[in-house]
């Protein structure tokens, strides 16, 4: 039992260590296990071994504003937040390879920050924005350059607002857009008004609280719903 404690509070020590490394650190204790016995042991205590999560690190600032926004929004109805049209731009990887360092960890607690790696920047990947409402999701577009003011602009005015007409028609709505710098710019904020379009205020670094992450997970329902296909291209793709 003595042991068994022993090789639990290692593993809750270093849970990115590999099973080989944990074995090295509970032998060096006096135990006399083979690397199988080791890794048997582990899973016999409840762990294991999964691909780390990604979270954004959050200042204490940024977590007291993501709380005081859920808490402002915790009471809103169905009928308000279907008056919010939602969206953002998503990196998708196309080069497919490392995934990170594994992690040891027990059911529920994929969340707990000790089990959390950092996010990885730059990988081969394509940029796409899109935006989702209640009655439904709007075209794609594809980005072949940074998302500056100008780039931004372009998108609103050829995707964001046919999206709104074809969403929402004639009826008022609310603009959902994360703080990227292209988002908060002021040129983007005159935009915005000479449009007559309101803005949902949005805390910083905030990912994990809009649905449209769930929804970009599976982009080919984005790309194939109610699209003819020999116009799938034509009304998705553009250069900017």
């Amino acid at each position: 039992n003595r042991d068994n404690r022993t090789l639990e509070r290692i593993v809750k020590q270093i849970p990115f260590k590999n099973v080989g490394e944990i074995h090295k650190n509970w032998t060096a204790t006096g135990v006399s296990a083979s690397r199988t016995t080791t890794h048997r042991r582990i899973q016999d205590m409840g762990f294991s071994c999964r691909i780390s999560c990604v979270k954004p690190f959050l200042n204490n600032r940024q977590r007291q504003k993501c709380l005081a926004w859920t808490k402002d929004k915790k009471n809103w109805t169905a009928a308000e937040w279907s008056k919010i049209m939602i969206s953002d731009e998503s990196k998708f990887c196309i080069s497919f390879g490392n995934q990170g360092p594994r992690v040891w960890r027990k059911r529920g607690e994929a969340q707990n920050p000790r089990f959390l790696r950092s996010s990885v920047k730059f990988p081969q990947s394509v940029m796409v924005w899109g935006a989702m409402s209640s009655a439904g999701v709007g075209p794609l577009c594809f980005l072949r350059s940074k998302v500056n003011v100008a780039v931004y602009q372009e998108v609103l005015e050829h995707f964001m607002l046919p999206a709104a007409d074809q969403l929402y028609g004639d009826a008022d709505f609310v603009f959902q857009q994360d703080l990227a710098p292209a988002h908060s710019a002021k040129a983007t904020s005159t935009w915005f008004k000479d449009h007559g379009i309101p803005i949902l205020n949005w805390p910083a670094n905030s990912p994990d609280l809009n649905p449209i992450e769930n929804l970009s997970e599976v982009p080919a329902m984005w790309m194939f719903q109610g699209v003819p296909s020999r116009k799938k291209i034509r009304i998705t793709i553009v250069s900017v």
